[in-house]
């Protein structure tokens, strides 16, 4: 008989498995749920873009690509971004094609972090990014944002954790829970206290595209002095709609991309080639699909933020992604007692604040990537909850 555990690497069975799942899975269980829980965009991959992909396999075309992903979609990606953001990259060496946005992150943390670097990491904030650093034997430097400063990354907090042992800050903005957003301002304060440090970058920026009100994006590798340290990670999945394709990339130094190349040759070998013939006609004429998707996004934005507010919780206002961040501490239950109770007696699915880190105890995340009909029963369902407390 095989004793297992005695088999499992020790730092996988001090992973948690993902707080975000666990919701997901009971709602599958249930009838008539209502699920707010996943940041998955309802619509439907533009049609021009699944045809390209389609047209791809009438074609035949179904080989592998170049480890680093077909040079056109290459090309088009330092095209995208030198149009969008006004940062250069050369496709031959600073481009990588990976499978989402999700291999990027691995591949960074793997290549740039030895056992016992310390690692910063902002939270609340995406649940892989932990877990992803304790695998490379790296040290998981928690830096909790807060709610008075929009959960932006301060300055001052950011300098206070920065040891010797820092190899690694990484920047999660546009954020997922919070939908909080960093500025040009707040990204120079940043890269002010970062600029005599040797410290890398791994800027997240998978939600882009998705900011609102007038001011856009801007990406760190955009700051003055930023572009050497930053490997940034972007992707598909939410400007186009095209989750399931699994898409996305890393752009950086050619030395750091190079590397992070060499791991993904082995684990991967290659992005899925219908995925990548699909990304170029996004990139090539997806403009105005996003920006359709977005208004949509920010008109569901102002109607949950709206709807929140009634029902007597406070909410701060996102200013990018999809999601809320509502504070539920009134109501007296925790996160997750807020969040079970919610699923078993009104069949709503949400997500409890501390999947995302400790400083989300108190919230709930919620996502506004659904119809404006799913969302409004959704919130009449929370407000017959809240009345029953």
């Amino acid at each position: 008989m095989i004793d297992y555990q005695q088999m499992l690497n020790e730092r996988i069975k001090q992973v948690k498995p993902s707080g975000i799942r666990r919701f997901f899975d009971i709602a599958n269980e249930m009838e008539d749920v209502i699920s707010l829980s996943i940041g998955e965009p309802d619509f439907s991959t533009p049609w021009h873009v699944r045809e390209a992909g389609i047209d791809s396999l009438r074609k035949g075309k179904t080989w592998y690509t170049p480890n680093r992903g077909f040079m056109e979609l290459r090309r088009e990606i330092a095209r995208y971004f030198d149009r969008r953001f006004h940062v250069q990259y050369h496709e031959e060496s600073d481009v990588l094609v990976t499978v989402g946005g999700s291999e990027a992150i691995d591949l960074c943390i793997r290549t740039l972090v030895n056992p016992g670097d310390e690692v910063l990491i902002p939270q609340p904030s995406f649940v892989c990014y932990e877990p992803m650093v304790q695998m490379a034997e790296g040290v998981p430097v928690i830096i909790e944002t807060k709610e008075e400063n929009k959960f932006r990354l301060m300055p001052e907090e950011l300098r206070s954790r920065i040891t010797p042992k820092t190899k690694l800050l990484i920047l999660p903005y546009p954020n997922n829970p919070t939908g909080a957003v960093m500025r040009r301002e707040h990204l120079e304060a940043i890269a002010d206290v970062l600029k005599d440090t040797q410290v890398m970058v791994l800027s997240d920026e998978i939600y882009s595209e998705l900011t609102y009100g007038n001011q856009p994006h801007i990406t760190f590798a955009a700051i003055d002095g930023m572009k050497e340290r930053t490997i940034v990670v972007n992707g598909f999945s939410k400007s186009y709609a095209m989750t399931g394709w699994r898409l996305g990339y890393a752009l950086g130094p050619g030395e750091v991309i190079g590397e992070m190349t060499k791991l993904h040759q082995y684990a991967i070998m290659s992005a899925p080639t219908t995925a990548q013939y699909a990304a170029i006609e996004a990139l090539h004429n997806g403009d105005g699909d996003i920006e359709k998707m977005r208004n949509q996004y920010d008109m569901r934005r102002r109607l949950v933020v709206d709807g929140f507010r009634k029902l007597g919780l406070s909410c701060f206002e996102p200013e990018g992604a999809f999601y809320v961040f509502p504070c539920i501490k009134s109501t007296g239950l925790s996160s997750e007692e807020f969040c079970e109770r919610l699923i078993r007696s009104e069949h709503v699915a949400v997500v409890p604040g501390n999947a995302f880190g400790k400083s989300g105890e108190g919230f709930i995340r919620v996502s506004y990537s659904y119809s404006v009909k799913h969302i409004t029963e959704g919130l009449k369902r929370i407000e017959r909850f809240l009345q029953s407390l």
